[in-house]
């Protein structure tokens, strides 16, 4: 856990001491095991299987430590990783993780707007790959199908819905990003992105403003999207999330995306949060 810590801190500069919990005094085997218990209702660390040292490198790392760094709920940890391995397409382990997000609490509702939060960033493609992966699930627990509508908008209020979201959380939305481009299309993503993105998509219910925006951030790490993180930095915090949380998130998808991917995006919260 120390040598974990200690690669982390090298590029937080010793900000995250504050904010990580360490399991320097506490057994991470035990904490591994009930993790695992409560998400999957079955056994960790069993020694068995044909890659018995690997599981249990993963397990008792992702269980044990990540799953204890920071202050997030069992929910917002697995709703996270949803949306991490929907966005990498990595369909096996979103089907086993979508069926300990309802273990903790995630409603079906939940779990399938977080598939649906990934199309303005993934594309429609792996978006419906993921859901038809969610939808295998609930139709396993006996959860019927189509679930319950969660749009908000009308035709003729999306724009004006979608506005509002993006003035909250973007002043000024991306209009010089836009200038210049051939036969002044730019003014059309201009729109796509207030009609669609915001219109469309995060006026919808069952999650909030605040835990699209943490999980859109988790998105544009997985996908390194530099620029985009710089800004949806300052749209978290202005939809209420603090630096500790967006920090605790990025570290929620590290063993998914490993070191490398997750510590870009940490450099990134560093520079925003010294200014």
């Amino acid at each position: 856990m120390k040598k974990v810590i200690g690669i982390i801190a090298l590029v937080l500069a010793g900000s995250l001491s504050a904010m990580a919990q360490t399991t320097d005094n506490m057994d991470r085997i035990e904490v591994c095991k009930q993790n695992y218990r409560t998400l999957f209702g079955g056994e960790a660390l069993t020694g068995q299987g044909i890659d018995p040292e690997m599981m249990d490198i993963l397990q008792k790392f992702i269980f044990g430590e990540v799953f204890q760094t920071g202050e997030l709920t069992l929910k917002q940890r697995e709703m996270i990783t949803c949306i991490t391995l929907a966005t990498m397409q990595m369909l096996p382990q979103l089907k086993a993780h979508a069926g300990a997000a309802l273990n903790v609490g995630v409603t079906p509702e939940e779990l399938r707007e977080v598939m649906y939060l990934t199309a303005p960033f993934i594309g429609f493609p792996k978006m419906l790959n993921a859901v038809a992966t969610v939808n295998e699930v609930f139709k396993e627990r006996g959860i019927s199908l189509p679930l319950e509508k969660q749009g908000t908008v009308a035709e003729e209020t999306r724009h004006e819905t979608g506005k509002a979201i993006q003035n909250k959380l973007y002043p000024g939305g991306i209009a010089s990003v836009m200038e210049g481009l051939p036969g002044d299309m730019g003014k059309d993503v201009e729109q796509f992105l207030t009609d669609y993105f915001f219109g469309d998509i995060y006026s919808r219910g069952a999650i909030d403003l605040q835990t699209r925006e943490l999980l859109g951030y988790c998105v544009l790490t997985t996908l390194e999207a530099e620029s985009q993180l710089h800004s949806h930095y300052h749209g978290n915090i202005n939809a209420g999330n603090s630096p500790e949380t967006l920090t605790a998130a990025v570290i929620q998808c590290l063993p998914y995306i490993g070191f490398p991917t997750a510590i870009k995006a940490l450099r990134i919260i560093k520079e925003e949060y010294a200014k």
